[in-house]
């Protein structure tokens, strides 16, 4: 203890008198490697100019420099590739026979393939001091900087960037042009030399008899101010006919234009104007569903047999239409922050589906894409219908993506649950738990992933419970909702992926059954870390969190001793005092109010979770042949609470208490003579274990008595909440018509 203290103050010690000075020094030294790299890699060059201008006798002589544009045998190696691609003889046809333009050259094209995974802080998903921000930025593998550059460089930040540091830029603009160029209102004219080529391969007669009418329709389209249905319905039954990329170009285009829609920008102005609602639904329909397929009929998406999705990002194809669907995508995303209409955003996130491996490729534009699919996802406002879809959506990009683009979906997710759990009440908990469990199924697929995060998280997780034991005044960091649901959201992911049945059809153990143990030592420490009756709720959570994980893994769990406990406190000792407050909803409380405590309504409503919560753990167990020396200790601590209770004059009195723990005494002991006396029939010896762990295997649970009793139990309760919860629906509903009509009354 006390070395862990000297190391925390050593730790808080640098961080005020070092911390910054030794980043700053790193930060300066990894800029002077970069400036180094880039000066060999000239240095280089240069090696290699003066070998290939190297003369008979042995000098280099190398011709003067002029500008690009003069002629190729008087330009060095370095000033030929800088000068770009031009055409050096101005009288040159090209092979439609007219003469190109001087001055114009492609644009520079970014590499096909990126690097696999991008560079994080380092930084572990956690659990911040501050509720309101459970898990930072920088944590989820997101960053404001990234921010930034996911949305694109500016001409404004690029200009100022060239002035800054010209040798970062330059560094930039001849390794990761991307990085420069990523704007969504990018020209898309590449696209209509490849459809023309395309064209001219398929129908080359009709091409050349109809180009000039085809360029007077193309001028008159552009010069078009208004989008009309004439126009989408042409566009459309091209995209169905011919899957021509001229018509996917221009329906990119007028779909940029309805994701822009009532946005003014001078320096960008958009080509079409929309003003009939028509219109705008009809672009909408034929882009989202038709761009897609038009994709998918040029560059087909080939499946590898791990299900990994992948295209041929090497071709020209691609490259040439890499900003189409980059515009494409981030018109999508600004379009759906604009959505309000359930259906409207289903089909919208259905779109991106088919379009998902084609993003792969453009890591910038990928990671604001996952943000705000997760944001669909976890968002109270969702409707359960829209959080099934975004769901389906970023399963899909798990499935078809490597493994750095698998690890920003599941920080992304797992910030999206903790940003969205805070505040915890009837009308959020059903859209929580969906969350939870649909979560759940992504730390599954790829498992030795899962368990890096998973572990992450734990181990986070139970660091900020060692600092909330030695500091108290950090308790609040532990119990609040937040700490709750992760708890239990890490107890729906082991329970998912391994139970017996999952490994099974795996045909191996999961890798995430080794997390067993440290998550439930973490949560039974933060149950047991503040035991008074005002956060008998929480622990009546995490204790369900538990009694889930036992059962799905067949793991054994004491829980009994946590809600003996609760009966051993001064809270269930005493004599309650009578109060018409209404009953106390365990299931979104993880803490009780003051005026509740030592209440006649608060403690029935202990009692019965106690009976439940112990019923329920004894019936995980009632098959199993050594039940009746395990309930035992449990059947006698009962027995002496009902006799202490029955003898104190001024002790507790509630009949209803003690007539629910007498009953539960009684099926327990009658389960235990039922074990003992199917256990004397058999031959078998105690350390022959496949024959205990088979004993009464095929039995169902139903049929012993204590099996019998909680199913009833549960049907009871279940009956109870359901008329509990159509009255305060329809309580709920009568204040907002009460509301309605206060409010028409004072207009």
């Amino acid at each position: 203890m006390g070395a862990s203290k000297k190391n925390a103050k050593a730790t808080k010690k640098f961080e005020q008198k070092h911390l910054s000075g030794v980043l700053e020094r790193r930060k300066a030294v990894a800029k002077i490697k970069q400036k180094q790299q880039i000066k060999e890699k000239k240095q280089a060059k240069r090696a290699k100019d003066d070998e290939f201008f190297k003369g008979a006798d042995g000098t280099v002589k190398r011709p003067a420099n002029k500008k690009p544009g003069t002629q190729g045998t008087e330009m060095s190696v370095d000033d030929f590739f800088k000068g770009g691609f031009e055409i050096l003889d101005k009288g040159a046809p090209t092979e439609n026979g007219k003469t190109a333009a001087l001055g114009k050259r492609k644009r520079g094209e970014a590499n096909a393939r990126e690097e696999t995974s991008d560079q994080s802080d380092g930084s572990d998903i956690d659990v911040s001091d501050n509720e309101e921000d459970v898990v930072t930025d920088s944590e989820a593998g997101f960053s404001d900087e990234e921010d930034e550059e996911d949305l694109g460089m500016s001409k404004n930040a690029m200009a100022a960037l060239a002035e800054k540091d010209p040798e970062f830029y330059k560094f930039l603009k001849e390794n990761d042009p991307e990085a420069l160029d990523f704007d969504e209102n990018a020209s898309l004219d590449e696209v209509d030399e490849l459809s023309g080529s395309d064209e001219e391969d398929e129908q080359p007669k009709k091409k050349q008899k109809k180009g000039k009418k085809a360029q007077e329709e193309e001028e008159v389209d552009d010069s078009a101010h208004e989008l009309t249905k004439a126009m989408v319905a042409k566009w459309e039954k091209a995209l169905n006919e011919t899957k021509s990329l001229k018509a996917a170009k221009q329906t990119v285009i007028a779909f940029r234009c309805a994701a822009h829609l009532n946005e003014e920008d001078e320096e960008n102005p958009q080509r079409y104007s929309i003003k009939n609602p028509e219109v705008f639904h009809n672009i909408l329909m034929v882009a989202l569903k038709l761009i897609p397929e038009v994709l998918n009929h040029h560059l087909p998406v080939k499946e590898s047999a791990a299900g990994r999705a992948y295209v041929q990002t090497e071709t020209k194809k691609f490259k040439t239409l890499s900003n189409l669907i980059k515009s494409f995508a981030a018109s999508i995303i600004r379009l759906l922050g604009t959505l309000s209409d359930d259906a409207t955003v289903k089909l919208t996130l259905n779109a991106l589906q088919p379009l998902l491996p084609y993003l792969l490729s453009f890591r910038k534009l990928l990671k604001v894409l996952i943000k705000t699919i997760v944001a669909f996802w976890s968002q109270p406002a969702s409707s359960d219908s829209t959080r099934i879809t975004a769901f389906l959506v970023i399963r899909r990009l798990t499935v078809v993506s490597d493994k750095g683009v698998r690890e920003a979906v599941l920080k992304a997710a797992y910030r999206g649950l903790f940003d969205n759990s805070k505040h915890t009440n009837h009308n959020t908990i059903q859209g929580i738990n969906l969350m939870k469990n649909s979560a759940a199924e992504l730390w599954g697929l790829d498992q030795s992933l899962g368990y890096t995060t998973a572990f992450t998280s734990i181990r986070q997780l139970a660091i900020h419970l060692r600092n909330s034991i030695i500091n108290n005044k950090q308790v609040h960091n532990v119990y609040n909702w937040q700490f709750v649901h992760a708890l239990d959201f890490w107890s729906c992911v082991l329970s998912e992926h391994c139970s017996p049945l999952k490994e099974a059809e795996a045909g191996k153990e999961s890798q995430l059954k080794l997390l067993i143990y440290p998550l439930v030592q973490v949560t039974l420490g933060v149950l047991r870390l503040i035991p008074t009756a005002i956060y008998f709720p929480l622990r009546f959570q995490l204790i369900r969190s538990l009694l889930r994980l036992s059962r799905a893994t067949d793991t054994y769990i004491p829980l009994a001793s946590c809600l003996l406990e609760v009966l051993s406190s001064a809270e269930m000792k005493k004599a309650p005092k009578q109060s018409t407050l209404k009953p106390l909803d365990f299931a979104v409380a993880y803490k009780a109010p003051k005026s509740y405590l030592r209440t006649r309504v608060y403690q029935d409503g202990v009692g019965e979770q106690v009976v439940e919560l112990l019923s329920e753990f004894f019936v995980l167990w009632a098959k199993s042949i050594a039940f009746p020396e395990f309930s035992l200790p449990v059947v006698i601590s009962l027995k002496r609470w009902l006799k202490e209770a029955r003898k104190r004059s001024t002790g507790n009195k509630n009949g209803k208490l003690g007539g629910s723990l007498v009953l539960l005494v009684q099926k327990l002991e009658a389960n235990a003579k039922f074990i003992e006396e199917r256990r004397a029939k058999v031959e078998f010896a105690p350390k022959d274990r496949a024959q205990v762990e088979g004993f009464l295997k095929d039995l169902e649970v139903e049929r012993t008595p204590v099996g019998a009793f909680v199913v009833g139990q549960r049907k009871l309760r279940e009956e109870r909440r359901r008329v509990v919860e159509e009255a305060r629906k329809a309580e709920e509903g009568k204040r907002r018509e009460e509301e309605r009509e206060a409010l028409e009354g004072g207009r």
